[in-house]
């Protein structure tokens, strides 16, 4: 019976030990396959390559961007980042370096903004944003400005902003009071003053209050004429109106 107990501690002493160096040897496997990223930046591609290839990771470019700063082919960024432990086969993805801009940026001053937009896309650049300013003396939809500036070199990003003149808001003024006047000289004023005139309507006539009123007569309504009196107006007395506005009538 003892002897039977001593080989089942035996069995299971070898079983925990058979454990203990599989997962000693799994965890060394692991972590023996775990490399640090090196730095790689300021390289190119290939040069990359061949430095990460004892290690057996790869190079992938996955994005290119203007830079004033790095030169054209250089690798700008990496990820994962230097001295993060990665396995094997790993594939680092960096972003390489075009170089400065070398798109010329043309001089769109004094164009309208719709052939100002067609010069800078068809060029390859972008437009950023328009701003809009009032400037008496010049002609509207034209650019004033732009941003980078005709011919301008290391521009970082293909974006242009404009600046359009848009024309001045027309003047305005305060309605007055037309009631009580003749439509005809009325008439006159508006025009001169720059002003239309528009729909001109008969007031309605006054109910008959009498206690025994006579049989209605058919009666042909009278038409709006030079010397019909103003009875009411639209836009009303008072009101601020722009140049160029449209007056409607009522008259009797």
């Amino acid at each position: 019976m003892k002897s039977f107990f001593r080989f089942a501690i035996l069995a299971l002493t070898l079983v925990a030990v058979a454990l203990v160096s599989a997962l000693t040897a799994m965890r060394f496997a692991i972590h023996g396959q775990e490399v640090k990223v090196p730095v790689i930046t300021g390289l190119t591609p290939a040069d990359a390559t061949r430095a990460v290839a004892n290690l057996g990771l790869q190079i992938e470019v996955e994005r290119q961007y203007y830079s004033p700063q790095i030169p054209e082919g250089r690798i700008m960024t990496q990820l994962p980042l230097p001295g993060t432990k990665v396995r094997r086969g790993w594939q680092l993805r960096v972003a390489q370096s075009l170089g400065p801009q070398r798109v010329a940026i043309p001089d769109v001053t004094s164009q309208s903004e719709r052939a100002a937009e067609w010069n800078l896309r068809r060029r390859g650049l972008d437009l950023a944003s328009t701003a809009e300013m009032q400037l008496p003396g010049f002609p509207a939809d034209q650019v004033l400005a732009q941003s980078p500036p005709a011919n301008a070199n290391q521009v970082a990003a293909p974006k242009t902003s404009l600046l359009i003149t848009v024309p001045p808001d027309p003047p305005a003024y305060v309605m007055p009071n037309f009631a009580g006047q003749p439509l005809g000289s009325v008439s006159l004023i508006l025009q001169d003053a720059g002003y239309k005139l528009g729909n001109v309507t008969m007031a309605p006539a006054a109910a008959n209050t009498l206690p025994n009123p006579t049989p209605s007569i058919s009666i042909i309504p009278a038409q709006p004429s030079p010397a019909s009196i103003i009875v009411t107006q639209t836009p009303p007395a008072g009101q601020k109106v722009l140049a160029g506005a449209t007056v409607n009538f009522e008259v009797r």
